[in-house]
C-alpha cells in the first residue's frame, strides 16, 4: 500500500499541544506509525560534550503520531484528506480530497 504521508510533505497538526502549527515532514517511521515534523513537538535533551559537539541543553523534534497530522491543501492551505487516482499517462498520484488538486509532482 502506498503511504499517504511522505518525507517532504507539508502537514498541519490537528490535535495536542502544537495544534494548528504547520511544518514539513522530515522523517516517516511506518513501523511505529509516527512522523517527525520540523518545528513540531519540540523537546529538550541534555547532551554530554563530545569532540565534535558542545554539550548543553539541545532542543529537537520528537515524533508525532500519523493520526495527529493532516496534509495541507495546496489551494486553500487548510487540512485535507488524501486520496489516490490514476492519471491518463498511467501514474498513480495522491490528491487532496478538498480541492481535487494533485499533491505529487
Amino acid at each position: 500500500m502506498a503511504a499517504k504521508i511522505r518525507k517532504g510533505d507539508r502537514v498541519i497538526v490537528t490535535t495536542g499541544r502544537d495544534k494548528g502549527k504547520k511544518g514539513e515532514v522530515l522523517r516517516v517511521m511506518p513501523d511505529e506509525g509516527r512522523v517527525l515534523v520540523s518545528g513540531i513537538n519540540m523537546i529538550k535533551r541534555h547532551t554530554k560534550q563530545t569532540a565534535r559537539e558542545q554539550g548543553g541543553i539541545v532542543s529537537k523534534e520528537a515524533a508525532v503520531h500519523m493520526s495527529n497530522v493532516a496534509h495541507i491543501d495546496p489551494k486553500s492551505g487548510d487540512a485535507t484528506r488524501v486520496g489516490f487516482k490514476n492519471l491518463s499517462d498511467g501514474r498513480k498520484v495522491r490528491f487532496a480530497k478538498k480541492s481535487g488538486e494533485v499533491i505529487d509532482v
